[in-house]
């Protein structure tokens, strides 16, 4: 599974995958999925986001999203 904010998430579970903010954590099985886990790192991805719409302006440079831009 690859979570594109996962390295700013702070979980030791996660593997950095890539050179932005992108981690990934490898499963072979339905079993080793931690429910727990699971939720947590989605509940992250919700309020940890960062602005790749203006990568290019900033030369590869990620910024993080204020609280204002991720309204809905």
């Amino acid at each position: 599974m690859l979570l594109w904010g996962g390295q700013s998430f702070g979980e030791e579970w996660l593997s950095c995958k890539g050179k932005f903010k992108a981690a990934e954590v490898r499963y072979t099985s339905i079993a080793q999925v931690n429910i727990k886990d699971l939720k947590r790192w989605l509940n992250k991805a919700q309020t940890i986001q960062w602005d790749y719409k203006n990568i290019v302006k900033r030369n590869g440079r990620l910024e993080p999203l204020d609280a204002a831009a991720k309204r809905f």
